[in-house]
């Protein structure tokens, strides 16, 4: 009886001992998701440092005044919106009108006396031909035509400066833009060189922006950059210049970044954000839209390779057309919910159904 207990237990422990060191049993796999999932996969894509730089219009001018007179009219008031050719400043013009006229006038006489010296270089021109005057005559004549001829050359220039003097009284905007100051007013007299009004162009704009000294070498080599919106969005800038010397003080350099003709919805004076290339790397990108943010946390659903559905955090860097890089968090080859929403419901299902 002792001995069959004894073998009992053996039997007993052997199982054991099997069962403590066998595999664990494999846990079963959750229902396939009937939800859109991406497979997370690096691409090729820019390496970029980022710096500040401040907006500037290409197109700012001070008009000043080309004449004198005094200021009939400013039809418009700092911060208005002006069109191109659209009169800013109207000096009088009595003084300009009647020089326009003395102008004219002695262009007539001018060329009175050209007509008469010419007809009278003919007839002395036929008469010496004729041996009826002697060559003196004829010379003098042709002198008395070359003066007269001057003379109605400098009448007409006197006409056209004259017309121009008198078109100096009206001041018209070189391009569309905004007018920033308003350096005299309305009864003033101005004499020439005097500033009148200043503005600047909104159509086109660069950004100027300070790089260290030991970033200048790359960002030379790619020359390539884009603006960084407010609101997220990035413009491509049109051409990257490179100042090709130093500040003294800081060692850093300027570098210039044009940007297209394009409404960016920037203003002269704001600050952004320029990300410059400087090489090139591979980075793991995802849709925008796939995240979800809660708090102060930015996640995405993971779905495992047992198909089970779980909230992971990530950290993200640049933001692009809608796609959003992840510097941690994901894997390459790991599957996430496309939309965040119906990951949710499939959970909320799960749950329902009594799936962990």
């Amino acid at each position: 009886m002792t001995r069959t207990r004894l073998l009992a237990n053996a039997t007993l422990a052997a199982l054991l001992l099997a069962a403590c060191g066998g595999e664990p049993p494999v846990p079963a796999s959750a229902p396939a998701v009937g939800f859109e999932t991406i497979a997370v996969a690096p691409r090729a894509s820019a390496r970029e440092r980022s710096w500040d730089g401040v907006v500037e219009a290409v197109n700012q001018a001070t008009l000043s005044a080309q004449t004198r007179g005094r200021v009939v009219e400013l039809p418009f008031d700092v911060n208005d919106y002006v069109e191109a050719g659209q009169v800013v400043v109207r000096f009088t013009d009595v003084e300009q009108v009647s020089a326009q006229r003395r102008a004219s006038a002695a262009l007539n006489a001018a060329q009175a006396d050209y007509t008469e010296a010419e007809a009278a270089f003919r007839r002395t021109e036929e008469l010496v031909a004729r041996q009826l005057l002697a060559r003196a005559a004829l010379d003098q004549a042709r002198a008395r035509r070359d003066a007269t001829r001057a003379a109605l050359e400098s009448a007409r220039a006197g006409v056209s400066e004259a017309g121009e003097q008198v078109d100096y009284t009206v001041i018209r905007a070189p391009y569309s833009g905004i007018l920033t100051a308003r350096h005299v007013e309305v009864g003033e007299s101005v004499q020439p060189g005097q500033p009148l009004v200043s503005g600047l162009s909104l159509q086109q704009l660069r950004v100027n922006v300070e790089v260290p000294q030991s970033d200048v070498a790359a960002l030379r080599e790619h020359g390539a950059a884009t603006v960084v919106l407010p609101g997220g969005g990035r413009i491509e800038a049109a051409q990257v210049i490179v100042f090709p010397y130093a500040d003294p003080g800081t060692h850093s350099f300027k570098v210039r970044v044009e940007l297209p003709e394009a409404e960016t919805g920037l203003q002269p004076g704001m600050t952004v954000k320029v990300a410059f290339k400087t090489g090139e790397a591979r980075h793991l990108w995802v849709p925008a839209a796939a995240l979800v943010t809660r708090s102060e946390v930015t996640a995405v659903y993971v779905v495992g390779d047992d198909n089970r559905v779980a909230l992971r955090q990530v950290r993200l860097g640049h933001r692009r057309e809608g796609e959003v890089e992840v510097l941690a968090g994901l894997a390459e080859g790991e599957r996430i919910a496309a939309n965040p929403l119906d990951a949710l419901a499939h959970l909320a299902a799960a749950r329902e159904a009594g799936h962990d």
